[in-house]
């Protein structure tokens, strides 16, 4: 006797998903119904939530591509409840979503774990040579006209020691990127890496963050961030640092103290700062945007074509795994009973 068809899990997008190309999504159908919920911020995802759940759902799982930032915050996802099983997320950062939430609520939930991570490293490294070759004043000299003006030489990357907090990842393909300009690598995390990591990444680990800070010429955030790295660089931090050192931020903005940081490059702590990331961003503070020891872009690590393409992958390739064996490929959270 045959088994019946097992009914297709409902997945519902928010915002839809371009870059995968269309074979992927007509292959994806035949096993998943996929919607896309029609809601272009958080005022109209709210209502819209409600109503796609009500023609065309319930929805087992919830995919939220690139582009969080209109549409939080996540304080709606209930409505998906109770046959919610999985929460699924294109950026690698997830400080915006309720995981405590989801995992008492017995939903998976899932980041993405490689897909931002070369393009985020290549925006350290923009940054960091930036920073160290003192690439603002250099251009806006150009543009206007005053060709070198009073642009001395600048300090040359050979030799220079970077710290990287946080080696995950991003941090991996960082110090990479860092061996092609001579930089002596150096880390810190919570957990040191085997003696064959940091062999391959050719980085020496720093016992305490107090130890790295003192010893980095150039400093690179690179963690996540979460209750214990919120505010982690702050003032008792940067008066740590070498006279003179760079930092560059291309994580979370909050993981810095703006404050401090203004401080730290008013006083000649901080030479120059490189920062993708900003506390309120999109809103970014008024002496970054003006000063000439700045750096700043518009949170784009992440943002390129084939990242896009690829966190929208790792989405549907943790959907497809929960529903086909049990478990999503990387999750978050641990569920301590799958649907």
């Amino acid at each position: 006797m045959l088994k019946p068809a097992r009914a297709k899990p409902r997945v519902l997008a928010l915002m839809p998903p371009t870059a995968v190309g269309n074979a992927f999504l007509d292959d994806f159908r035949k096993e998943f119904v996929l919607d896309v919920l029609l809601a272009v911020n958080h005022a109209e995802a709210v209502p819209a939530l409600k109503v796609a759940i009500a023609d065309s759902g319930p929805y087992q799982a919830f995919m939220v591509l690139m582009g969080t930032a209109p549409f939080e915050p996540f304080d709606y996802l209930e409505s998906l409840l109770p046959d919610l099983k999985i929460i699924v997320s294109a950026s690698a950062g997830y400080n915006e979503f309720p995981v405590d939430w989801m995992t008492r609520n017995e939903v998976w939930f899932c980041n993405t774990r490689n897909a931002i991570a070369e393009p985020t490293a290549d925006m350290a490294i923009f940054l960091i040579l930036a920073v160290v070759r003192d690439m603002t004043r250099s251009e806006k000299s150009a543009r206007a006209g005053l060709w070198r003006n009073d642009h001395v030489p600048c300090t040359d990357p050979t030799g220079l020691t970077l710290g990287i907090i946080g080696l995950g990842a991003i941090g991996k393909h960082l110090a990479k990127k860092a061996a092609a300009f001579n930089f002596k690598v150096q880390y810190h995390n919570r957990t040191r890496l085997s003696s064959a990591d940091e062999a391959l990444y050719n980085a020496t680990y720093c016992p305490t963050l107090e130890n790295l800070l003192q010893t980095s010429d150039v400093i690179s955030v690179n963690c996540p961030l979460n209750a214990t790295t919120t505010n982690l660089i702050s003032h008792k931090e940067f008066a740590k640092m070498k006279h003179g050192a760079f930092l560059v931020n291309t994580a979370r903005g909050a993981i810095v103290n703006e404050a401090a940081l203004i401080e730290a490059l008013e006083s000649g702590r901080v030479c120059r700062a490189g920062l993708d990331v900003f506390e309120a961003e999109p809103s970014i503070n008024k002496y970054f945007v003006e000063s000439d020891k700045c750096i700043i872009q518009p949170h784009l690590g992440g943002l390129t074509t084939r990242a896009r393409r690829d966190g929208e992958i790792e989405c549907f390739e943790n959907i497809k795994a929960l529903f086909n064996t049990g478990r999503p490929v990387a999750p978050v959270n641990e569920v301590a009973v799958a649907k």
